[in-house]
């Protein structure tokens, strides 16, 4: 007897992507098979152009190239670089090393850049990325809307801006959800919760934390398929999503000071230090910490230390 499972929705996306599984025959599993169809070989990923180990980059020096290729979403490509002496025929590029002002990098077969060039070791292999990528000049890469206003259909127009709730985004699944606020004057085909995927979470070039519950902006668009989707989202007041936005955070100057690790969560990325005694932290952060252990106290919890530093992993 076969026992059918069902497969929960939200399971289905860790599935493996099986374009390049073999195909079985003959015995178990639904098809007949009883191992991995006769002469099918794994496909061999091609190495990645190497230098030599010794090989010394001029991280001072800017080179002029064309982008060759360019995954929009995994965030990778390759440059064709100009300079003859450049030892690879092409460089590979990274999201995070374009300088850009868009709110995901992104870059487009044919593009003209100047770059810089930084060594990488990549299991065990010697290789070139390109770093600092702009366009010719310097300026920063920008993309996107352009982009956008030739490939999306806009509820109400690119630049109109609707408000709502984030009720939660997932950075490891790349996707989240919003709750669009009541009294706007839009179709009844559209939904009031909309999908919100990762190029689409303004973090100013960053990688998009884990949020839930936050107040946000952004326009609508419609995809192909004819779904409804957030784009552009933003806090409310047109501010990205950063890290340091979410956390209120302003900064002290650029002082320096010591302290020793009073606390660390290497799971969740987070601790507390401990300043030294004889160390002179701004008054408005000896006022701020005295205000929040105050704070704790009146919501009966044991303050031991009301002096700790918070911290994240980044930092």
């Amino acid at each position: 007897m076969v026992v059918w499972q069902v497969q929960k929705p939200w399971l289905k996306q860790n599935q493996p992507y099986r374009a390049n599984f073999p195909i079985l025959t003959g015995g178990y599993g639904g098809y007949g098979g009883k191992g991995l169809a006769k002469g099918w070989t794994p496909p061999v990923r091609k190495p990645p152009p190497t230098v030599p180990a010794d090989y010394q980059v001029d991280v001072n020096a800017r080179y002029f190239g064309t982008v060759i290729f360019y995954h929009k979403y995994r965030g990778y490509g390759f440059i064709e670089p100009m300079e003859t002496e450049i030892p690879t025929e092409k460089v590979f590029v990274h999201w995070k090393q374009i300088s850009s002002d868009d709110r995901f990098p992104i870059l487009v077969k044919g593009l003209e850049v100047e770059f810089s060039l930084m060594t990488w070791n990549q299991r065990g292999l010697n290789t070139l990325r390109a770093n600092n990528v702009t366009l010719v000049g310097g300026l920063n890469i920008a993309l996107q809307d352009e982009l956008d206003a030739n490939e999306k259909m806009f509820v109400g127009g690119q630049h109109l801006r609707y408000t709502g709730t984030l009720k939660f985004y997932s950075p490891r699944h790349g996707f989240g959800y919003v709750l669009m606020d009541q009294g706007y004057d839009v179709d009844a085909s559209v939904p009031s919760e909309l999908r919100v995927d990762h190029e689409e979470v303004n973090a100013a070039g960053q990688q998009p934390v884990h949020m839930r519950n936050i107040a946000v902006e952004f326009g609508i668009y419609r995809n192909d398929r004819g779904q409804f989707k957030v784009y552009n989202m933003t806090l409310q007041g047109g501010h990205p999503l950063t890290q340091d936005a979410l956390e209120n955070r302003i900064s002290m100057g650029v002082g320096t000071y010591r302290g020793l690790i009073a606390f660390w969560n290497w799971r969740q990325g987070y601790g507390f230090i401990r300043p030294e005694p004889n160390c002179l932290l701004p008054e408005k952060v000896v006022a701020k910490l005295a205000e929040q252990a105050e704070a704790a106290r009146q919501r009966g919890k044991r303050v031991a230390e009301d002096t700790l530093l918070y911290f994240r992993k980044p930092d």
